[in-house]
Protein backbone atom coordinates (compact mmCIF):
# COMPACT_ATOMS: atom_id res chain seq x y z
CA UNK A 1 0.00 0.00 0.00
CA UNK A 2 2.00 2.65 -0.91
CA UNK A 3 -0.07 5.77 0.04
CA UNK A 4 -1.53 4.88 3.04
CA UNK A 5 -0.05 3.10 6.26
CA UNK A 6 0.92 -0.44 6.04
CA UNK A 7 0.31 -3.29 8.41
CA UNK A 8 2.99 -6.01 8.39
CA UNK A 9 2.89 -8.66 10.73
CA UNK A 10 0.20 -7.32 12.83
CA UNK A 11 2.57 -4.13 12.82
CA UNK A 12 0.60 -0.84 11.98
CA UNK A 13 2.92 1.88 10.64
CA UNK A 14 2.24 5.58 9.39
CA UNK A 15 2.86 6.60 6.18
CA UNK A 16 6.16 8.97 7.12
CA UNK A 17 7.47 5.83 8.93
CA UNK A 18 7.87 7.46 12.21
CA UNK A 19 4.86 5.72 14.03
CA UNK A 20 4.23 2.44 14.61
CA UNK A 21 1.73 0.11 16.97
CA UNK A 22 0.82 -3.83 17.07
CA UNK A 23 -3.15 -3.47 18.55
CA UNK A 24 -4.03 -6.39 20.24
CA UNK A 25 -7.09 -7.02 16.94
CA UNK A 26 -8.29 -5.22 14.05
CA UNK A 27 -11.38 -4.59 13.34
CA UNK A 28 -12.90 -3.83 9.57
CA UNK A 29 -16.94 -2.89 10.53
CA UNK A 30 -19.13 -2.63 6.51
CA UNK A 31 -21.11 -1.11 8.82
CA UNK A 32 -22.44 1.44 11.59
CA UNK A 33 -23.77 -1.32 13.54
CA UNK A 34 -20.92 -3.25 13.47
CA UNK A 35 -18.82 -0.37 14.31
CA UNK A 36 -21.05 -0.21 17.53
CA UNK A 37 -20.82 -3.74 18.59
CA UNK A 38 -16.73 -3.84 18.12
CA UNK A 39 -16.85 -0.78 20.34
CA UNK A 40 -19.19 -2.41 22.79
CA UNK A 41 -17.09 -6.06 22.53
CA UNK A 42 -14.15 -3.43 23.57
CA UNK A 43 -15.52 -2.61 26.36
CA UNK A 44 -16.46 -6.19 27.85
CA UNK A 45 -12.40 -6.93 27.09
CA UNK A 46 -11.31 -3.83 28.29
CA UNK A 47 -9.69 -2.78 25.35
CA UNK A 48 -9.03 0.81 23.79
CA UNK A 49 -10.16 1.48 20.47
CA UNK A 50 -8.84 4.07 17.98
CA UNK A 51 -9.93 4.31 14.49
CA UNK A 52 -7.37 4.91 11.65
CA UNK A 53 -7.80 6.57 8.57
CA UNK A 54 -4.45 6.30 5.91
CA UNK A 55 -2.05 7.34 8.74
CA UNK A 56 -1.41 10.74 6.86
CA UNK A 57 -0.38 11.50 10.58
CA UNK A 58 2.92 12.25 12.21
CA UNK A 59 2.14 12.07 15.48
CA UNK A 60 0.83 8.94 17.01
CA UNK A 61 -3.02 10.01 17.55
CA UNK A 62 -4.05 7.26 15.87
CA UNK A 63 -1.98 4.53 17.15
CA UNK A 64 -3.09 1.66 20.09
CA UNK A 65 -2.29 -1.33 21.42
CA UNK A 66 -6.07 -2.61 21.46
CA UNK A 67 -8.79 -2.31 18.94
CA UNK A 68 -7.70 -0.71 16.03
CA UNK A 69 -10.64 0.06 13.48
CA UNK A 70 -10.21 0.36 10.06
CA UNK A 71 -13.01 2.52 7.78
CA UNK A 72 -12.26 0.96 4.29
CA UNK A 73 -15.74 -0.96 4.42
CA UNK A 74 -17.46 2.83 5.48
CA UNK A 75 -17.05 4.22 1.99
CA UNK A 76 -19.13 6.09 -0.49
CA UNK A 77 -21.96 8.75 -0.48
CA UNK A 78 -24.86 8.63 1.91
CA UNK A 79 -27.16 11.23 0.46
CA UNK A 80 -26.57 14.39 -2.16
CA UNK A 81 -29.18 17.80 -0.94
CA UNK A 82 -28.99 19.92 -3.79
CA UNK A 83 -31.71 22.15 -1.51
CA UNK A 84 -29.18 22.17 1.25
CA UNK A 85 -26.22 21.84 -0.70
CA UNK A 86 -24.83 19.16 1.53
CA UNK A 87 -23.65 15.80 0.97
CA UNK A 88 -23.15 13.35 3.36
CA UNK A 89 -20.42 10.41 3.01
CA UNK A 90 -19.19 7.89 4.99
CA UNK A 91 -16.39 8.26 7.14
CA UNK A 92 -13.92 5.96 5.31
CA UNK A 93 -14.42 7.67 1.98
CA UNK A 94 -10.95 9.14 1.45
CA UNK A 95 -10.95 12.55 0.09
CA UNK A 96 -9.59 11.65 -3.59
CA UNK A 97 -13.16 9.81 -3.70
CA UNK A 98 -15.12 12.58 -2.61
CA UNK A 99 -13.63 15.26 -4.66
CA UNK A 100 -14.07 13.42 -8.21
CA UNK A 101 -17.72 12.46 -7.42
CA UNK A 102 -18.77 15.84 -6.52
CA UNK A 103 -16.73 17.18 -9.72
CA UNK A 104 -19.00 14.18 -11.67
CA UNK A 105 -22.11 15.50 -9.75
CA UNK A 106 -21.60 19.42 -10.47
CA UNK A 107 -20.19 19.87 -6.85
CA UNK A 108 -17.41 21.10 -4.81
CA UNK A 109 -15.82 21.69 -1.52
CA UNK A 110 -15.30 25.17 -1.13
CA UNK A 111 -11.46 24.81 -0.18
CA UNK A 112 -9.30 21.80 0.43
CA UNK A 113 -5.81 20.91 1.56
CA UNK A 114 -3.02 19.84 -0.78
CA UNK A 115 -3.15 16.43 -0.37
CA UNK A 116 -6.26 13.88 -1.25
CA UNK A 117 -4.82 10.77 -0.06
CA UNK A 118 -6.56 11.05 3.85
CA UNK A 119 -9.99 10.07 4.76
CA UNK A 120 -12.60 12.63 5.29
CA UNK A 121 -12.97 11.50 9.31
CA UNK A 122 -8.91 11.39 9.43
CA UNK A 123 -8.52 14.43 7.30
CA UNK A 124 -11.22 16.75 9.67
CA UNK A 125 -10.06 15.18 13.04
CA UNK A 126 -6.57 16.17 12.61
CA UNK A 127 -7.83 19.93 11.63
CA UNK A 128 -5.87 19.37 7.92
CA UNK A 129 -6.74 22.69 5.70
CA UNK A 130 -5.72 24.43 2.45
CA UNK A 131 -4.90 28.09 2.66
CA UNK A 132 -7.49 30.86 2.43
CA UNK A 133 -8.65 34.66 3.22
CA UNK A 134 -12.21 33.86 4.14
CA UNK A 135 -12.59 30.19 3.69
CA UNK A 136 -11.69 27.78 6.53
CA UNK A 137 -10.03 24.19 7.05
CA UNK A 138 -12.18 20.86 5.72
CA UNK A 139 -13.59 20.49 9.03
CA UNK A 140 -15.26 24.31 9.20
CA UNK A 141 -17.46 23.06 6.20
CA UNK A 142 -18.96 20.45 8.31
CA UNK A 143 -22.56 20.87 8.59
CA UNK A 144 -23.14 17.96 10.48
CA UNK A 145 -21.30 14.64 11.85
CA UNK A 146 -22.65 11.46 12.95
CA UNK A 147 -20.44 9.12 15.45
CA UNK A 148 -20.15 5.94 17.92
CA UNK A 149 -19.43 7.13 21.27
CA UNK A 150 -17.77 4.89 24.17
CA UNK A 151 -20.75 3.61 25.14
CA UNK A 152 -21.47 1.38 21.49
CA UNK A 153 -24.56 4.30 21.12
CA UNK A 154 -24.84 6.33 17.63
CA UNK A 155 -24.99 10.53 18.59
CA UNK A 156 -26.02 12.49 15.34
CA UNK A 157 -24.80 16.44 16.10
CA UNK A 158 -25.22 20.08 14.19
CA UNK A 159 -25.92 23.44 15.08
CA UNK A 160 -29.14 22.55 15.93
CA UNK A 161 -28.62 19.09 17.26
CA UNK A 162 -26.37 18.60 20.12
CA UNK A 163 -24.45 21.57 18.93
CA UNK A 164 -22.35 21.53 22.00
CA UNK A 165 -20.51 18.14 20.91
CA UNK A 166 -20.87 19.60 17.10
CA UNK A 167 -18.67 22.62 18.41
CA UNK A 168 -15.78 20.06 19.44
CA UNK A 169 -16.23 17.27 17.33
CA UNK A 170 -15.56 18.50 13.95
CA UNK A 171 -11.87 18.57 15.40
CA UNK A 172 -12.39 15.77 17.63
CA UNK A 173 -8.78 13.71 17.71
CA UNK A 174 -10.51 10.47 17.82
CA UNK A 175 -10.82 11.84 21.60
CA UNK A 176 -14.60 11.89 21.94
CA UNK A 177 -16.12 9.09 19.48
CA UNK A 178 -15.73 7.41 16.40
CA UNK A 179 -16.74 9.55 13.50
CA UNK A 180 -19.04 7.34 11.39
CA UNK A 181 -20.35 10.18 8.77
CA UNK A 182 -19.57 13.89 7.49
CA UNK A 183 -21.98 16.07 5.86
CA UNK A 184 -20.20 18.56 4.52
CA UNK A 185 -20.93 22.19 2.58
CA UNK A 186 -20.93 21.93 -0.82
CA UNK A 187 -21.44 24.94 -3.88
CA UNK A 188 -21.69 24.16 -7.66
CA UNK A 189 -18.02 23.53 -9.11
CA UNK A 190 -16.51 26.35 -10.21
CA UNK A 191 -13.10 27.65 -11.88
CA UNK A 192 -9.99 28.66 -10.36
CA UNK A 193 -7.35 30.55 -11.64
CA UNK A 194 -3.92 29.49 -10.08
CA UNK A 195 -0.58 31.92 -10.46
CA UNK A 196 2.43 30.36 -9.42
CA UNK A 197 6.09 32.05 -9.59
CA UNK A 198 9.02 33.15 -7.99
CA UNK A 199 9.37 36.05 -5.76
CA UNK A 200 12.26 36.80 -3.16
CA UNK A 201 11.96 35.65 0.02
CA UNK A 202 12.34 39.33 0.99
CA UNK A 203 9.23 40.80 -1.31
CA UNK A 204 7.31 38.31 -0.12
CA UNK A 205 7.23 38.99 3.24
CA UNK A 206 7.33 42.76 2.98
CA UNK A 207 3.99 42.71 0.66
CA UNK A 208 2.65 39.58 3.13
CA UNK A 209 -0.31 41.94 3.71
CA UNK A 210 -0.99 42.84 0.34
CA UNK A 211 -0.65 38.99 -1.20
CA UNK A 212 -2.98 37.73 1.70
CA UNK A 213 -5.64 40.31 1.07
CA UNK A 214 -5.50 40.42 -3.31
CA UNK A 215 -6.17 37.00 -3.56
CA UNK A 216 -8.48 34.14 -2.30
CA UNK A 217 -6.39 31.42 -1.89
CA UNK A 218 -2.47 32.59 -1.27
CA UNK A 219 0.54 30.51 -0.16
CA UNK A 220 4.19 30.28 -0.69
CA UNK A 221 7.14 27.68 -0.23
CA UNK A 222 10.80 29.39 1.02
CA UNK A 223 13.68 27.16 0.33
CA UNK A 224 16.14 27.87 3.20
CA UNK A 225 19.65 28.41 2.88
CA UNK A 226 18.27 31.01 -0.39
CA UNK A 227 16.54 33.87 -0.50
CA UNK A 228 13.99 32.57 -3.12
CA UNK A 229 10.07 31.74 -2.87
CA UNK A 230 7.92 30.15 -4.79
CA UNK A 231 4.44 31.94 -4.47
CA UNK A 232 0.89 30.68 -5.39
CA UNK A 233 -2.60 32.53 -5.87
CA UNK A 234 -5.74 30.79 -7.11
CA UNK A 235 -8.61 33.18 -7.41
CA UNK A 236 -11.92 32.32 -8.89
CA UNK A 237 -12.31 32.49 -12.75
CA UNK A 238 -14.89 32.86 -15.13
CA UNK A 239 -12.98 30.61 -17.35
CA UNK A 240 -12.36 29.12 -19.71
CA UNK A 241 -10.76 26.21 -18.29
CA UNK A 242 -7.38 26.15 -19.07
CA UNK A 243 -5.65 23.36 -17.67
CA UNK A 244 -1.90 22.47 -17.60
CA UNK A 245 -1.16 20.70 -20.40
CA UNK A 246 -0.44 17.11 -19.48
CA UNK A 247 3.16 16.91 -20.88
CA UNK A 248 4.03 19.49 -18.99
CA UNK A 249 1.73 18.62 -16.23
CA UNK A 250 3.91 15.34 -15.55
CA UNK A 251 7.32 17.22 -16.33
CA UNK A 252 6.61 19.93 -13.77
CA UNK A 253 4.11 17.87 -10.86
CA UNK A 254 5.80 14.58 -11.41
CA UNK A 255 9.26 14.87 -12.68
CA UNK A 256 10.52 17.72 -11.19
CA UNK A 257 7.98 18.32 -8.02
CA UNK A 258 8.68 14.38 -7.13
CA UNK A 259 11.17 12.84 -9.66
CA UNK A 260 14.26 15.49 -9.18
CA UNK A 261 13.07 16.45 -5.80
CA UNK A 262 13.27 13.07 -4.60
CA UNK A 263 16.56 11.97 -5.94
CA UNK A 264 17.62 15.85 -4.53
CA UNK A 265 16.79 14.29 -1.14
CA UNK A 266 18.59 11.38 -1.77
CA UNK A 267 21.82 13.31 -2.54
CA UNK A 268 21.60 15.46 0.19
CA UNK A 269 21.01 12.90 2.82
CA UNK A 270 24.06 11.35 1.57
CA UNK A 271 26.00 14.52 1.59
CA UNK A 272 24.45 17.08 3.58
CA UNK A 273 27.22 19.89 2.92
CA UNK A 274 25.53 19.69 -1.05
CA UNK A 275 22.28 21.07 0.49
CA UNK A 276 22.80 24.75 0.20
CA UNK A 277 23.38 23.93 -3.31
CA UNK A 278 20.82 22.16 -3.88
CA UNK A 279 18.17 23.87 -2.51
CA UNK A 280 19.58 27.46 -5.31
CA UNK A 281 18.82 25.10 -7.87
CA UNK A 282 15.51 23.52 -6.93
CA UNK A 283 14.07 27.03 -5.89
CA UNK A 284 15.36 27.67 -9.48
CA UNK A 285 13.38 24.86 -11.15
CA UNK A 286 9.98 25.85 -11.58
CA UNK A 287 9.20 28.37 -13.41
CA UNK A 288 5.94 30.62 -13.78
CA UNK A 289 2.52 29.26 -14.81
CA UNK A 290 -0.52 29.81 -14.72
CA UNK A 291 -3.55 27.37 -15.39
CA UNK A 292 -7.61 27.43 -14.69
CA UNK A 293 -9.14 24.21 -13.87
CA UNK A 294 -11.85 23.15 -11.26
CA UNK A 295 -11.06 23.47 -7.66
CA UNK A 296 -9.17 19.50 -6.76
CA UNK A 297 -7.14 19.83 -9.53
CA UNK A 298 -5.66 23.15 -8.76
CA UNK A 299 -5.72 22.86 -4.43
CA UNK A 300 -4.32 19.14 -4.48
CA UNK A 301 -1.29 18.01 -6.18
CA UNK A 302 0.70 14.58 -5.53
CA UNK A 303 3.06 14.03 -2.97
CA UNK A 304 5.39 11.19 -3.49
CA UNK A 305 8.71 12.32 -1.42
CA UNK A 306 7.95 11.04 1.78
CA UNK A 307 8.52 13.25 4.72
CA UNK A 308 8.17 14.24 8.25
CA UNK A 309 6.51 17.86 9.30
CA UNK A 310 5.90 20.18 11.95
CA UNK A 311 3.58 22.71 11.49
CA UNK A 312 1.93 25.65 14.43
CA UNK A 313 -0.71 28.13 13.47
CA UNK A 314 0.79 31.52 14.75
CA UNK A 315 -1.79 34.79 14.71
CA UNK A 316 -1.91 35.76 10.80
CA UNK A 317 0.00 39.29 12.05
CA UNK A 318 3.10 37.37 13.94
CA UNK A 319 3.75 35.45 10.25
CA UNK A 320 6.64 37.46 9.15
CA UNK A 321 8.28 38.24 11.88
CA UNK A 322 8.01 34.33 13.19
CA UNK A 323 9.21 33.06 9.22
CA UNK A 324 12.34 36.29 9.71
CA UNK A 325 13.14 34.51 13.37
CA UNK A 326 13.21 31.14 11.35
CA UNK A 327 15.50 32.59 8.81
CA UNK A 328 17.66 33.42 11.26
CA UNK A 329 17.93 30.58 12.82
CA UNK A 330 18.92 28.03 9.82
CA UNK A 331 21.21 30.62 9.10
CA UNK A 332 22.53 30.82 12.57
CA UNK A 333 22.37 26.90 13.29
CA UNK A 334 24.50 24.99 10.48
CA UNK A 335 21.52 22.98 10.15
CA UNK A 336 21.32 22.11 6.71
CA UNK A 337 17.51 22.14 5.38
CA UNK A 338 16.62 20.25 1.93
CA UNK A 339 13.06 20.64 2.30
CA UNK A 340 11.15 24.17 1.65
CA UNK A 341 9.09 25.86 4.33
CA UNK A 342 5.87 26.06 3.34
CA UNK A 343 3.27 29.20 4.39
CA UNK A 344 -0.44 29.54 4.55
CA UNK A 345 -3.52 31.34 6.27
CA UNK A 346 -6.97 30.47 7.45
CA UNK A 347 -9.80 32.53 8.96
CA UNK A 348 -10.71 32.25 12.58
CA UNK A 349 -13.53 29.42 12.47
CA UNK A 350 -15.46 28.27 15.97
CA UNK A 351 -14.54 25.01 15.69
CA UNK A 352 -13.28 24.11 19.93
CA UNK A 353 -9.89 22.90 19.30
CA UNK A 354 -9.32 24.05 15.68
CA UNK A 355 -5.73 26.00 15.25
CA UNK A 356 -7.26 28.59 13.74
CA UNK A 357 -10.11 28.23 16.68
CA UNK A 358 -11.19 32.54 17.33
CA UNK A 359 -8.24 33.87 15.50
CA UNK A 360 -7.29 34.21 12.25
CA UNK A 361 -4.31 32.72 11.66
CA UNK A 362 -1.27 31.39 9.10
CA UNK A 363 0.81 28.24 9.05
CA UNK A 364 4.65 27.52 8.84
CA UNK A 365 5.19 23.84 7.88
CA UNK A 366 8.84 22.62 8.47
CA UNK A 367 9.28 19.17 6.72
CA UNK A 368 12.73 16.96 6.61
CA UNK A 369 12.59 13.73 4.56
CA UNK A 370 11.75 10.29 5.96
CA UNK A 371 14.75 8.85 7.78
CA UNK A 372 17.02 11.82 8.03
CA UNK A 373 17.17 13.11 11.55
CA UNK A 374 14.63 16.08 11.88
CA UNK A 375 14.81 16.51 15.46
CA UNK A 376 17.08 19.34 16.14
CA UNK A 377 15.62 21.12 13.36
CA UNK A 378 12.25 20.97 14.43
CA UNK A 379 13.42 21.69 17.94
CA UNK A 380 14.98 24.59 17.10
CA UNK A 381 11.41 25.59 14.71
CA UNK A 382 9.56 25.07 17.88
CA UNK A 383 11.23 27.32 20.52
CA UNK A 384 10.43 29.98 17.66
CA UNK A 385 6.57 28.80 16.82
CA UNK A 386 5.98 28.83 20.74
CA UNK A 387 7.15 31.95 21.58
CA UNK A 388 4.54 33.29 19.26
CA UNK A 389 1.66 31.36 20.99
CA UNK A 390 1.62 28.82 18.17
CA UNK A 391 -0.95 26.09 18.12
CA UNK A 392 0.67 22.41 16.03
CA UNK A 393 -1.64 20.85 14.32
CA UNK A 394 -2.57 17.84 16.04
CA UNK A 395 -1.78 15.56 13.40
CA UNK A 396 1.88 16.84 12.45
CA UNK A 397 5.19 16.21 15.17
CA UNK A 398 5.15 18.61 18.40
CA UNK A 399 6.37 18.05 21.94
CA UNK A 400 3.51 20.13 23.40
CA UNK A 401 0.94 18.83 26.47
CA UNK A 402 -2.17 19.42 27.82
CA UNK A 403 -0.98 21.94 30.25
CA UNK A 404 0.41 23.88 27.17
CA UNK A 405 -2.89 23.96 25.03
CA UNK A 406 -4.98 25.48 27.94
CA UNK A 407 -2.91 28.17 27.28
CA UNK A 408 -3.13 28.68 23.93
CA UNK A 409 -6.76 27.84 23.32
CA UNK A 410 -9.24 29.91 25.15
CA UNK A 411 -12.01 26.83 25.13
CA UNK A 412 -9.55 23.85 25.87
CA UNK A 413 -11.93 23.09 29.65
CA UNK A 414 -14.72 22.62 27.39
CA UNK A 415 -13.56 20.26 24.93
CA UNK A 416 -12.04 18.07 28.31
CA UNK A 417 -15.17 18.87 29.87
CA UNK A 418 -17.14 17.03 26.75
CA UNK A 419 -14.41 14.50 26.86
CA UNK A 420 -15.46 13.48 30.62
CA UNK A 421 -18.98 13.42 29.96
CA UNK A 422 -18.76 11.53 26.08
CA UNK A 423 -15.97 8.94 27.21
CA UNK A 424 -15.77 8.88 31.08
CA UNK A 425 -13.72 5.42 31.04
CA UNK A 426 -11.02 6.85 28.38
CA UNK A 427 -12.21 3.89 26.01
CA UNK A 428 -10.15 6.25 23.32
CA UNK A 429 -7.49 7.19 25.27
CA UNK A 430 -4.07 6.38 23.87
CA UNK A 431 -0.77 7.44 24.70
CA UNK A 432 -0.69 10.55 22.55
CA UNK A 433 -4.48 12.12 23.64
CA UNK A 434 -3.22 11.34 27.44
CA UNK A 435 -0.07 14.17 26.60
CA UNK A 436 -2.06 16.61 25.12
CA UNK A 437 -5.66 16.30 26.60
CA UNK A 438 -4.50 15.15 30.22
CA UNK A 439 -5.55 11.89 31.76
Amino acid sequence: MSTAASAKNGTWRNWGGNVAARPAREVTPASVDELAAAVRKAAEDGLKVKAVGTGHSFTSIAATDGVLIRPQLLTGFRNIDRDAMTVTVEAGTPLKRLNMALAREGLSLTNMGDIMEQTVSGATSTGTHGTGRESGSIAAQIRGLELVTADGSVLSCSEKENPEVFAAARIGLGALGVVTAITFAVEPVFLLTAREEPMSFDKVTSAFDELWAENEHFEFYWFPHTGSTNTKRNNRSAGPEKPVPQLQGWIEDEFLSNGVFQVAQWVGRAAPGTIPSIARISSKALSARTYTDIPYKVFTSPRRVRFVEMEYAVPREAVVETLRELKTMIERSGLKVSFPVEVRTAPADDITLSTASGRDSAYIAVHMVKGTPYQAYFTAAERIFTAHEGRPHWGKVHTRDAEYFAGVYPRFGEFTALRDRLDPDRRFQNDYLRRVLGA
